[in-house]
């Protein structure tokens, strides 16, 4: 979510009253007026959801093309704005131009500039991604895919933010649902849809009569397609819908009780908060427990590909696990509402560890069952329950999460608090996945089959096996390696870091604060 900040908040046993009256707090949700702006919010977010879900399926595409580890780790930075977008959130909050809307003001140029790069990539997207003998150009995909994921991600704080004055006071709690929804159903269409619709197999096993020598799509006419569509539906936003908060008199006096910070406070609210000892613990445990499952989450599915494994039967099966994501965080939600919510967190890192070793030896056995080349019926089922089975905890760990951050956050500024922790868990997942596709081809050992003293190190030692007619084969998997020092990490960091877990849930909510309850007040003054 964006860093705007809500003013009205209850501090621990004082209540910091607002200008709303209590017939105000007491609404219940009524959709009369409000149909339109949930629509909208909704398309918004599927919009958000298509670039993230092409940035996941780039990697396929690179991997069925040749690309190494290495530049899968490369492009891997490509995820990264998403995680450190509070780093500029203050900024998208606190500069806008009043007259034309606070959120339109970064939300309409944004748009028009992801319209624009994708028609950009669409143009020349094939050739950086090279295949039949060109080597891909991962630095320019990575930069290019970095710049369209920042401006999802800036696009994000800016729907974020204008969704809590689209909806009435009443309704406010419907954003959330539009984020998830409208977010899945965009990565959905970005992703497995495309993946299904760009491969020439499915195509033609699934959906033609006739075969043809491509998929239903290619990637330059999908980037094409959402390109025009983006800059159209910006035109229409820019032009025919107004912000609420400029709209009429009186919702703009009922939003004025609300706080909002400008850069200064927010940087100096983020400053005080980095500052407390238990939020320096709790991110020194955010950013490290990922560690334990980096190897698993980031090359099992490559390793999935290089073993035979069509690229979009694995993206298919996204589709049975949707229903168990949308399920997940209600079922869970039971467990992690109560005062300990981190106990869910702990009691799932076992069980998530185990299911990481799981889909190793699945890996490990993958070139074994589907050793004919038909990939047999058995094989999808087994990956579908092993991998609905590892996103219950890891939902569960992710809940557990979010239900202690809201929690601990200092209500007087709870976005930016949330916000800055969930930077933190997500770039504690980020940074051990690149680390780790970096590593696999620096752990792996290849031998040449016509060289026995060719250990195919670099590209002069793999064209020179190739030129005596050998192949590179791999002698030693440095996945295996990364995935059982992963396990072993992540028992002793259990181990060593339970009782810091405990120890942060049991302290007292002042120990979380950064501002005073009297400087609360004084704000809402």
């Amino acid at each position: 979510m964006s860093a705007r900040r809500r003013g009205q908040t209850k501090d621990g046993r004082e209540l910091v009253e607002s200008m709303a009256d209590a017939e105000d707090k007491e609404e219940k949700p009524d959709l009369l007026g409000d149909r339109r702006n949930i629509a909208i919010l909704l398309f918004l977010y599927v919009l958000q959801g298509i670039p993230i879900g092409l940035i996941a399926a780039v990697p396929m595409l690179l991997q069925n093309r040749g690309a190494s580890y290495k530049q899968q780790a490369e492009f891997s930075f490509a995820y990264w704005p998403f995680s450190i977008k509070l780093l500029w959130a203050p900024i998208v909050d606190s500069l806008y131009v009043r007259r034309f809307g606070r959120r339109k003001s970064w939300l309409v140029p944004v748009q028009y500039l992801l319209g624009g790069f994708m028609l950009l990539l669409s143009a020349h997207v094939d050739r950086w991604l090279g295949g039949d003998g060109i080597e891909p150009n991962v630095p320019l995909l990575t930069l290019l895919f970095f710049v369209l994921n920042f401006l999802a991600a800036t696009q994000d704080i800016a729907v974020d933010g204008w969704a809590l004055t689209m909806l009435k006071r009443c309704n406010v709690g419907y954003a959330s649902t539009c984020n998830s929804v409208g977010q899945t159903a965009g990565y959905f269409l970005g992703y497995v849809v495309f993946i299904a619709l760009e491969s020439k197999d499915f195509c033609n096993s699934y959906l033609r009569s006739v075969p043809a020598d491509e998929g239903m799509i290619t990637l330059p006419r999908f980037l094409w397609f959402w390109g025009v569509t983006f800059i159209v539906a910006t035109t229409l936003v820019a032009l025919f819908k107004r912000e609420n908060d400029i709209e009429d008199a009186h919702t703009e006096a009922r939003y004025k009780e609300e706080h909002e910070l400008n850069i200064h406070e927010s940087y100096k609210v983020l400053w005080d908060m980095v500052r407390k000892r238990p939020v320096q613990i709790l991110a020194g445990i955010l950013l490290t427990v990922k560690v334990t499952f980096a190897a698993s989450d980031a090359v099992t599915s490559l390793k999935l590909i290089d073993a035979g494994v069509p690229k979009e039967k694995l993206a298919l099966l996204a589709i049975p696990v949707i229903p168990l994501q949308l399920i997940l965080p209600i079922l869970v939600g039971k467990y992690t509402n109560g005062p300990r919510p981190m106990d869910v967190y702990l009691k799932a890192i076992p069980y998530r560890i185990l299911l990481a070793s799981v889909a190793t030896l699945i890996a490990y056995a993958t070139p074994y069952m589907i050793a004919g080349g038909e990939v047999p019926v058995y094989y999808y089922v087994l990956l579908i329950v092993s991998y609905g089975c590892y996103q219950v905890f890891l939902y569960s760990m992710f809940v557990a999460a979010m239900a202690f951050f809201a929690k601990i956050s200092d209500p007087a500024v709870g976005g930016t608090y949330m916000t800055f922790l969930n930077t933190l868990c997500n770039l504690g997942g980020n940074w051990p996945n690149t680390v780790v596709l970096w590593l696999v081809d620096v752990l792996t050992v290849k031998q040449c089959t016509t060289q026995p003293d060719n250990l195919c190190e670099n590209k002069e030692g793999q064209q020179a096996c190739t030129t005596a007619d050998g192949k590179c084969e791999i002698i030693f998997d440095g996945y295996y390696l990364e995935a059982m020092v992963c396990v072993v990490y992540g028992i002793i960091w259990l181990l060593v870091v339970r009782k810091w877990i405990i120890h942060l849930q049991n302290l007292p909510t002042r120990a979380w604060m950064v501002v005073k309850p009297s400087a609360a007040k004084d704000k809402l003054r």
